[in-house]
């Protein structure tokens, strides 16, 4: 199994691709060990000192270290343990995921006359967005839109990136103001 990674622009994360299918479909956030219970792939990686979150994505893992560099998490340290966890866990046979419950998505809100925008900004994230997104190891979903106003959650490597505003607030905010004039801002829940 030979494994590919790539960087983020968030230095804290780093993108593994294992050459095989994660998800397929969906995407799934581990932010601590309590989380992964429901994933033996994210068990097996939080045991690994000094990694601090775990995002699945189709095709793709993306970790996240602790920050905490003097105490040696650096990648060149930590990314042979993930490797090695990573090709263990497939070889093994067992699923990357025991309860598919956990890839659903959160509840949205949105009032029913606003249906039309929703449908548009769904649209937009889906073909625009979210691939781009993708790219870089992370995701990005829609969760509400209220008086104007595109509630977005970010996961994978956007979440806690350094460029996670700047891309919110000039990138995906100007190009859903650009299609969708009545959206007065976009922001992270």
């Amino acid at each position: 199994m030979f494994i590919q990674t790539e960087a983020t622009p968030n230095p804290a994360t780093l993108k593994f691709i294992p050459g095989r299918e994660v998800l397929g479909e969906g995407a799934v956030d581990f932010r601590n060990p309590e989380d992964a219970a429901a994933s033996p792939l994210a068990q097996r990686l939080f045991e690994i000192p000094g990694v601090a979150g775990v995002f699945f994505g189709s095709d793709f893992i993306t970790i996240t270290r602790e920050e905490r560099t003097e105490s040696g998490f650096e990648w060149q340290h930590l990314k042979p343990a993930i490797m090695g966890a990573i090709m263990e866990h497939y070889a093994s046979g067992a699923p990357v995921i025991l309860d598919s419950s956990m890839v659903q998505e959160d509840e949205e809100f949105f009032e029913e006359a606003d249906g039309e925008i929703v449908s548009t900004i769904k649209e937009l994230l889906e073909t625009r967005v979210r691939p781009a997104v993708a790219q870089d190891g992370g995701d990005i979903t829609f969760r509400g839109y209220r008086e104007g106003i595109v509630y977005l959650h970010m996961r994978g490597a956007c979440s806690g990136c350094p460029s996670s505003t700047a891309t919110l607030k000039y990138g995906i905010q100007n190009l859903l103001r650009h299609f969708v004039p009545e959206i007065r801002e976009v922001e992270a829940v």
